[in-house]
Protein backbone atom coordinates (compact mmCIF):
# COMPACT_ATOMS: atom_id res chain seq x y z
CA UNK A 1 0.00 0.00 0.00
CA UNK A 2 1.39 3.36 -1.07
CA UNK A 3 1.16 6.12 1.53
CA UNK A 4 0.84 9.82 0.76
CA UNK A 5 4.08 11.67 1.22
CA UNK A 6 2.96 14.81 3.06
CA UNK A 7 6.29 16.51 2.57
CA UNK A 8 6.15 16.00 -1.20
CA UNK A 9 2.53 17.19 -1.35
CA UNK A 10 3.42 20.33 0.61
CA UNK A 11 6.35 21.00 -1.72
CA UNK A 12 4.09 20.74 -4.77
CA UNK A 13 1.53 23.02 -3.19
CA UNK A 14 4.21 25.62 -2.43
CA UNK A 15 5.44 25.43 -6.04
CA UNK A 16 1.92 25.92 -7.38
CA UNK A 17 1.32 28.85 -5.06
CA UNK A 18 4.55 30.49 -6.24
CA UNK A 19 3.59 29.97 -9.90
CA UNK A 20 0.10 31.33 -9.23
CA UNK A 21 1.50 34.43 -7.52
CA UNK A 22 3.98 35.00 -10.36
CA UNK A 23 1.27 34.62 -13.00
CA UNK A 24 -1.08 36.97 -11.15
CA UNK A 25 1.68 39.57 -10.81
CA UNK A 26 2.57 39.28 -14.50
CA UNK A 27 -1.04 39.75 -15.64
CA UNK A 28 -1.47 42.66 -13.24
CA UNK A 29 1.64 44.35 -14.65
CA UNK A 30 0.40 43.74 -18.21
CA UNK A 31 -2.95 45.32 -17.34
CA UNK A 32 -1.32 48.31 -15.66
CA UNK A 33 1.05 48.78 -18.61
CA UNK A 34 -1.85 48.75 -21.05
CA UNK A 35 -3.79 51.27 -18.97
CA UNK A 36 -0.76 53.56 -18.70
CA UNK A 37 -0.21 53.51 -22.46
CA UNK A 38 -3.92 54.18 -23.04
CA UNK A 39 -3.89 57.06 -20.55
CA UNK A 40 -0.83 58.62 -22.21
CA UNK A 41 -2.42 58.25 -25.64
CA UNK A 42 -5.69 59.85 -24.55
CA UNK A 43 -3.81 62.66 -22.78
CA UNK A 44 -1.69 63.44 -25.84
CA UNK A 45 -4.67 63.39 -28.18
CA UNK A 46 -6.75 65.55 -25.84
CA UNK A 47 -3.90 68.00 -25.23
CA UNK A 48 -3.25 68.43 -28.96
CA UNK A 49 -6.85 68.44 -30.16
CA UNK A 50 -9.27 69.86 -27.58
CA UNK A 51 -8.27 73.47 -28.23
CA UNK A 52 -9.13 73.02 -31.93
CA UNK A 53 -12.67 71.77 -31.30
CA UNK A 54 -15.25 74.53 -31.74
CA UNK A 55 -18.51 75.10 -33.58
CA UNK A 56 -16.71 76.01 -36.77
CA UNK A 57 -14.66 72.81 -36.68
CA UNK A 58 -17.72 70.61 -36.02
CA UNK A 59 -20.01 72.23 -38.60
CA UNK A 60 -17.58 73.42 -41.26
CA UNK A 61 -16.43 71.86 -44.50
CA UNK A 62 -13.01 70.49 -45.30
CA UNK A 63 -10.51 73.14 -46.27
CA UNK A 64 -6.89 73.41 -47.34
CA UNK A 65 -6.50 76.09 -44.65
CA UNK A 66 -6.13 74.28 -41.27
CA UNK A 67 -7.65 77.22 -39.39
CA UNK A 68 -10.86 76.95 -41.45
CA UNK A 69 -11.13 73.15 -41.83
CA UNK A 70 -14.23 71.37 -40.53
CA UNK A 71 -15.40 67.77 -40.26
CA UNK A 72 -19.19 67.96 -40.67
CA UNK A 73 -18.92 66.08 -43.96
CA UNK A 74 -16.91 63.29 -42.31
CA UNK A 75 -19.38 63.09 -39.40
CA UNK A 76 -22.35 62.81 -41.77
CA UNK A 77 -20.49 60.24 -43.86
CA UNK A 78 -19.77 58.14 -40.78
CA UNK A 79 -23.43 58.23 -39.68
CA UNK A 80 -24.66 57.38 -43.19
CA UNK A 81 -22.20 54.48 -43.30
CA UNK A 82 -23.56 53.12 -40.00
CA UNK A 83 -27.12 53.39 -41.36
CA UNK A 84 -26.10 50.87 -44.02
CA UNK A 85 -23.87 48.64 -41.92
CA UNK A 86 -26.23 48.18 -38.94
CA UNK A 87 -29.32 46.76 -40.71
CA UNK A 88 -27.36 44.72 -43.24
CA UNK A 89 -25.19 43.00 -40.64
CA UNK A 90 -28.09 42.42 -38.26
CA UNK A 91 -30.37 40.89 -40.89
CA UNK A 92 -27.73 38.75 -42.60
CA UNK A 93 -25.80 37.90 -39.43
CA UNK A 94 -28.76 36.89 -37.30
CA UNK A 95 -30.40 35.10 -40.24
CA UNK A 96 -27.25 33.09 -40.88
CA UNK A 97 -26.94 32.20 -37.20
CA UNK A 98 -30.57 31.04 -37.04
CA UNK A 99 -30.12 28.89 -40.13
CA UNK A 100 -26.93 27.26 -38.87
CA UNK A 101 -28.32 26.60 -35.39
CA UNK A 102 -31.93 25.67 -36.11
CA UNK A 103 -32.27 24.52 -39.71
CA UNK A 104 -28.96 23.31 -41.14
CA UNK A 105 -28.26 19.60 -40.79
CA UNK A 106 -25.14 18.70 -38.86
CA UNK A 107 -22.51 17.29 -41.17
CA UNK A 108 -19.59 18.14 -43.38
CA UNK A 109 -21.32 21.07 -45.07
CA UNK A 110 -22.29 22.55 -41.70
CA UNK A 111 -18.76 22.09 -40.35
CA UNK A 112 -17.31 23.63 -43.52
CA UNK A 113 -19.53 26.69 -43.23
CA UNK A 114 -18.89 27.05 -39.50
CA UNK A 115 -15.12 26.80 -39.91
CA UNK A 116 -15.01 29.36 -42.71
CA UNK A 117 -17.21 31.84 -40.86
CA UNK A 118 -14.92 31.63 -37.85
CA UNK A 119 -11.85 32.04 -40.07
CA UNK A 120 -13.32 35.09 -41.81
CA UNK A 121 -13.34 36.94 -38.49
CA UNK A 122 -9.52 36.91 -38.58
CA UNK A 123 -9.02 37.95 -42.21
CA UNK A 124 -7.19 41.31 -42.59
CA UNK A 125 -9.57 44.17 -43.29
CA UNK A 126 -7.76 45.21 -46.47
CA UNK A 127 -8.79 41.89 -48.06
CA UNK A 128 -12.45 42.87 -47.60
CA UNK A 129 -11.58 46.22 -49.16
CA UNK A 130 -10.28 44.45 -52.26
CA UNK A 131 -13.44 42.32 -52.33
CA UNK A 132 -15.62 45.41 -52.06
CA UNK A 133 -13.63 47.14 -54.80
CA UNK A 134 -14.10 44.14 -57.10
CA UNK A 135 -17.79 43.49 -56.47
CA UNK A 136 -19.48 46.71 -55.45
CA UNK A 137 -17.30 49.40 -57.05
CA UNK A 138 -16.36 47.74 -60.35
CA UNK A 139 -18.69 44.80 -61.02
CA UNK A 140 -21.86 46.57 -59.81
CA UNK A 141 -20.46 49.94 -60.97
CA UNK A 142 -21.50 51.77 -57.82
CA UNK A 143 -18.31 53.75 -57.43
CA UNK A 144 -17.05 55.16 -54.14
CA UNK A 145 -20.52 55.93 -52.73
CA UNK A 146 -22.05 55.32 -49.31
CA UNK A 147 -23.85 52.14 -50.40
CA UNK A 148 -20.64 50.54 -51.69
CA UNK A 149 -18.74 51.51 -48.55
CA UNK A 150 -21.51 50.28 -46.26
CA UNK A 151 -21.78 46.92 -48.01
CA UNK A 152 -18.01 46.49 -47.88
CA UNK A 153 -17.89 47.23 -44.16
CA UNK A 154 -20.86 44.90 -43.63
CA UNK A 155 -18.85 42.04 -45.13
CA UNK A 156 -16.00 42.90 -42.79
CA UNK A 157 -18.01 42.73 -39.56
CA UNK A 158 -20.56 40.09 -40.59
CA UNK A 159 -18.58 37.12 -39.14
CA UNK A 160 -18.51 38.82 -35.72
CA UNK A 161 -22.30 39.14 -35.67
CA UNK A 162 -22.79 35.56 -36.89
CA UNK A 163 -20.52 34.02 -34.25
CA UNK A 164 -21.92 36.18 -31.43
CA UNK A 165 -25.50 35.40 -32.47
CA UNK A 166 -24.79 31.68 -32.59
CA UNK A 167 -23.34 31.74 -29.09
CA UNK A 168 -26.33 33.71 -27.83
CA UNK A 169 -28.78 31.24 -29.40
CA UNK A 170 -26.91 28.26 -27.96
CA UNK A 171 -27.04 29.85 -24.50
CA UNK A 172 -30.85 29.79 -24.47
CA UNK A 173 -31.97 26.90 -22.19
CA UNK A 174 -33.33 23.91 -24.12
CA UNK A 175 -36.36 23.57 -21.84
CA UNK A 176 -37.77 26.85 -23.18
CA UNK A 177 -37.89 25.63 -26.77
CA UNK A 178 -39.04 22.16 -25.70
CA UNK A 179 -41.92 23.68 -23.76
CA UNK A 180 -42.87 25.71 -26.83
CA UNK A 181 -42.84 22.63 -29.05
CA UNK A 182 -44.85 20.76 -26.41
CA UNK A 183 -47.58 23.40 -26.63
CA UNK A 184 -47.84 22.90 -30.39
CA UNK A 185 -45.76 25.83 -31.67
CA UNK A 186 -43.91 25.49 -34.95
CA UNK A 187 -40.16 25.86 -35.23
CA UNK A 188 -40.41 29.40 -36.60
CA UNK A 189 -42.89 30.41 -33.89
CA UNK A 190 -40.51 29.04 -31.26
CA UNK A 191 -37.57 30.91 -32.77
CA UNK A 192 -39.49 34.18 -33.13
CA UNK A 193 -41.29 34.19 -29.78
CA UNK A 194 -38.95 32.26 -27.47
CA UNK A 195 -35.36 31.90 -28.69
CA UNK A 196 -34.74 35.31 -30.29
CA UNK A 197 -36.11 37.40 -27.36
CA UNK A 198 -34.03 35.36 -24.90
CA UNK A 199 -30.90 35.62 -27.07
CA UNK A 200 -31.34 39.30 -27.92
CA UNK A 201 -28.91 40.69 -25.29
CA UNK A 202 -26.10 38.50 -26.63
CA UNK A 203 -26.98 39.34 -30.22
CA UNK A 204 -26.90 43.06 -29.45
CA UNK A 205 -23.52 42.61 -27.80
CA UNK A 206 -22.18 41.21 -31.07
CA UNK A 207 -23.76 44.10 -32.95
CA UNK A 208 -22.07 46.59 -30.62
CA UNK A 209 -18.67 44.98 -31.25
CA UNK A 210 -19.24 44.91 -35.01
CA UNK A 211 -20.29 48.56 -35.21
CA UNK A 212 -17.35 49.55 -33.02
CA UNK A 213 -14.98 47.89 -35.46
CA UNK A 214 -16.73 49.23 -38.55
CA UNK A 215 -16.73 52.84 -37.35
CA UNK A 216 -12.96 52.78 -36.80
CA UNK A 217 -11.80 50.94 -39.94
CA UNK A 218 -9.84 52.81 -42.59
CA UNK A 219 -8.10 50.33 -44.91
CA UNK A 220 -11.19 48.93 -46.72
CA UNK A 221 -12.53 52.41 -47.45
CA UNK A 222 -9.20 53.64 -48.78
CA UNK A 223 -8.99 50.60 -51.07
CA UNK A 224 -12.41 51.27 -52.61
CA UNK A 225 -11.41 54.88 -53.21
CA UNK A 226 -13.08 56.92 -50.46
CA UNK A 227 -11.49 60.39 -50.68
CA UNK A 228 -10.77 63.07 -48.12
CA UNK A 229 -11.41 65.97 -50.48
CA UNK A 230 -13.54 69.09 -50.62
CA UNK A 231 -16.74 67.22 -51.49
CA UNK A 232 -20.37 68.24 -50.70
CA UNK A 233 -22.11 66.93 -47.62
CA UNK A 234 -23.60 63.47 -48.30
CA UNK A 235 -27.39 63.34 -48.38
CA UNK A 236 -28.17 59.87 -49.73
CA UNK A 237 -26.88 56.34 -50.26
CA UNK A 238 -25.56 57.11 -53.75
CA UNK A 239 -23.52 60.16 -52.73
CA UNK A 240 -19.75 60.23 -52.44
CA UNK A 241 -18.50 60.63 -48.90
CA UNK A 242 -15.65 60.49 -46.45
CA UNK A 243 -15.57 59.30 -42.85
CA UNK A 244 -13.77 60.30 -39.67
CA UNK A 245 -11.07 57.55 -39.71
CA UNK A 246 -10.15 58.32 -43.33
CA UNK A 247 -9.93 62.03 -42.53
CA UNK A 248 -7.67 61.26 -39.55
CA UNK A 249 -5.46 59.11 -41.78
CA UNK A 250 -4.96 61.78 -44.45
CA UNK A 251 -4.46 64.60 -41.96
CA UNK A 252 -1.84 62.51 -40.15
CA UNK A 253 0.04 62.06 -43.42
CA UNK A 254 -0.28 65.75 -44.29
CA UNK A 255 1.10 66.74 -40.87
CA UNK A 256 4.58 66.02 -42.25
CA UNK A 257 4.12 69.08 -44.48
CA UNK A 258 1.87 71.27 -42.32
CA UNK A 259 2.22 70.83 -38.56
CA UNK A 260 -1.32 72.10 -37.84
CA UNK A 261 -2.79 69.03 -39.53
CA UNK A 262 -1.57 66.95 -36.57
CA UNK A 263 -3.79 69.05 -34.29
CA UNK A 264 -6.72 68.61 -36.68
CA UNK A 265 -6.17 64.85 -36.64
CA UNK A 266 -6.07 64.83 -32.82
CA UNK A 267 -9.28 66.86 -32.63
CA UNK A 268 -10.96 64.47 -35.07
CA UNK A 269 -9.85 61.51 -32.95
CA UNK A 270 -11.58 63.08 -29.94
CA UNK A 271 -14.78 63.52 -31.96
CA UNK A 272 -14.57 59.94 -33.26
CA UNK A 273 -14.20 58.63 -29.71
CA UNK A 274 -17.24 60.65 -28.61
CA UNK A 275 -19.34 59.37 -31.56
CA UNK A 276 -18.26 55.82 -30.80
CA UNK A 277 -19.08 56.29 -27.13
CA UNK A 278 -22.57 57.62 -27.93
CA UNK A 279 -23.34 54.78 -30.36
CA UNK A 280 -22.12 52.14 -27.92
CA UNK A 281 -23.97 53.71 -25.00
CA UNK A 282 -27.22 53.70 -26.97
CA UNK A 283 -26.75 50.06 -27.94
CA UNK A 284 -25.86 49.07 -24.36
CA UNK A 285 -28.99 50.80 -23.01
CA UNK A 286 -31.13 48.91 -25.53
CA UNK A 287 -29.40 45.64 -24.67
CA UNK A 288 -29.87 46.11 -20.92
CA UNK A 289 -33.53 46.95 -21.43
CA UNK A 290 -34.17 43.67 -23.24
CA UNK A 291 -31.97 41.81 -20.76
CA UNK A 292 -34.18 42.95 -17.86
CA UNK A 293 -37.29 42.12 -19.85
CA UNK A 294 -36.31 38.59 -20.81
Amino acid sequence: MKYINLEQVQQRMNTRLVINTAAKSFFLLATVFGLIVLAILIYRVAADGLSWINSGFLTGRLSTDPSKAGIMGAILGTLWLMLVVAPVTMLLGVGTAIYLEAYAKKGRVHSFLQTNISNLAGVPSIVFGILGLTIFVRLMDLGGVILAGGLTMSLLVLPIVVVASQEAIRAVPNHLSEASFGMGATKWQTIKNIILPAALPGILTGAILSLSRAIGETAPLIVIGIPALLIPFPGGLMDRFTVLPVQIYYWTIDSALVAEYANLAAATIVVLLLVLFLLNSTAIIIRNKFQRRY
